[in-house]
This record gives C-alpha cells, sequence and structure tokens, in this order.
C-alpha cells in the first residue's frame, strides 16, 4: 500500500505530546512506520530552538525541524540553526505600547535569538512550571537588550482569545498577534506563521505543499493547515482550530496521530471529511 503523503508535519505541545511531554510508543511506531514508507516527519512548533532540542533528542529526531512559529529551521542532527528570523525591537516596543494604551498594562517575556537563546520573564509574568529554563529579570527593560524572536503577552484579568483580539486589533500592520496554547499569546514579527518557515524546510527537503498532512492543536497552526493539502485537528484542539481542519482525530492523550497514521498506512487513503 502506498502511502499518500511524503511530509508529516507535527505540532508539538498537545499534538505530539502528551502532558507529561512525552511521546507515546503507539506514535512513535506509527511515525517510524510512516518514514519507512518514504514519508519525512517534520516538527513544526511555536517553541523556540532551547525548548525544543531536548524533546528532538529524546526521539532520536535528525531531520530538519521549524521553530519558534517559523521564525527558526534547525537542523536537529548537525545541532546547527540554519535560518533565524528576528523580531524587530523598535516596531514591538511600539505595538505593546499600544496594546497597553487599550487594555492596561502587561506582564511580558522574551524569547531571545539563537541556539542558547534564553527566555526572559518579566516581573508578573506566570510561568508554567516544567523542565522548560528561563531567567528572570526584575527590570522588564533588560529583555530588549538582544535580539528577539518573540515577545509573550499575559493580561491579569483577560483570557488569552480576548488579549488575542484585543492586541490584534491594536497592533494594526505592526506585528502579528498569535494565541499558541494556554496562557501563551505572542508578537511575531509581522507575516511569520509556522506556515512560512514550513514552506522553507519543505523547500530544503524537496517536497511541496500537496505532499503533506499537518497535525496541531492551537490557533497559530490554522496557517499550517491552510498550506499543507491536509490538515488534521487533535480531539482537544481549539474550536478555531477544528473548524478548519479537514479531519478531527482523538487527543493528544489518545494518540491521535497515530490513528490518522495507521489508518493511512493501512488503506493508502485519506479518511472523508468532516
Amino acid at each position: 500500500m502506498t502511502f499518500p503523503f511524503k511530509l508529516v508535519a507535527t505540532d508539538l505541545d498537545g499534538t505530539l505530546l502528551r502532558g507529561d511531554e512525552t511521546v507515546s510508543e503507539r506514535t512513535r511506531e506509527a511515525l517510524a512506520a510512516a518514514t519507512s514508507a518514504g514519508a519525512a516527519h517534520i516538527v513544526v512548533t511555536g517553541r523556540s530552538v532551547p525548548w525544543t532540542r531536548h524533546i528532538l533528542d529524546d526521539l532520536g529526531y535528525d531531520g530538519l525541524a521549524v521553530c519558534g512559529q517559523g521564525a527558526q529551521i534547525y537542523h536537529a542532527g548537525e545541532h546547527k540553526l540554519l535560518t533565524s528570523l528576528t523580531l524587530d525591537r523598535q516596531l514591538a516596543g511600539l505595538a505593546l505600547s499600544k496594546v497597553e494604551a487599550e487594555v492596561g498594562p502587561l506582564a511580558l517575556a522574551a524569547s531571545r535569538d539563537g541556539l542558547e537563546g534564553e527566555v526572559l520573564v518579566g516581573p508578573g509574568y506566570k510561568v508554567h512550571e516544567g523542565r522548560l529554563p528561563y531567567v528572570f529579570v526584575e527590570d522588564a527593560s533588560e529583555m530588549w537588550a538582544a535580539p528577539l524572536n518573540k515577545v509573550y503577552l499575559q493580561h491579569p484579568q483577560l483570557d488569552d482569545d480576548d488579549l488575542a483580539t484585543a492586541a490584534r486589533a491594536a497592533v494594526g500592520n505592526l506585528v502579528d498577534v498569535v494565541m499558541a496554547g494556554p496562557g501563551v499569546v505572542e508578537i511575531l514579527p509581522l507575516g511569520l506563521s509556522k506556515a512560512t518557515g514550513l514552506s522553507l524546510a519543505a523547500r530544503r527537503l524537496g517536497v511541496k505543499a500537496a505532499d503533506t498532512i499537518a497535525f496541531g492543536d492551537m490557533p497559530n497552526d490554522i496557517p499550517m493547515f491552510g498550506w499543507a493539502r491536509h490538515g488534521v485537528a487533535m480531539a482537544n484542539a481549539h474550536e478555531t482550530l477544528k473548524a478548519v481542519a479537514h479531519e478531527i482525530t482523538a487527543s493528544n492523550e489518545d494518540d491521535g496521530i497515530a490513528v490518522v497514521l495507521e489508518e493511512l498506512l493501512r488503506t493508502g487513503s485519506l479518511a472523508t471529511p468532516h
């Protein structure tokens, strides 16, 4: 049976990873079977390289990965950053002032550029407990001292969707705003998305959008679904992503990626769109 795709693109958090940041044996085996059938697997994540590298190493992943919402193309096997796009700090500062004029003071964090780029966390910003390293800075101005890939926003009252909507309306065409996960609203360079990074990586791999199946769970995966031939949302996905998905699978905890890949490997054809 011929596997119908040459590229399998997977988000990490809420998609490939379970809640404990591991990948199940079933999903590992399904991805290995897909690659044995001739497809490449590519990770496409909002995480910057320093927050992604340990996961890729644990998977034994040695191909390309798209990190930082598309800003970085990383060669996992060579531990090498191939491309990296930075955020114009002057534009970002102007955008933030416009958002704060609308919604009041924000808590901020920022991801520095580079293979060893630290995530700097300012006063009041609530971080997710876990393995991901960060550096607390008492003076938020320290965040702007070196090139950045992105800035994270939090608001004391607004939820993620409301903050993203308000920020998007306030910044105009200065920067882009995405909601990438629970408590994760980000300011990015204008025009940057997972789709732009994935298209660059796919070109390096010699494959096209028509050859690609993509898996995701959050609004920042919408551009990737628009680019790929087939977009699969996890059962735990945000409703805005489910609305544009070609297919909805089981959750990340229930091996949703494996469910789809196993069926494709068995039948060689796609499920009927929902």
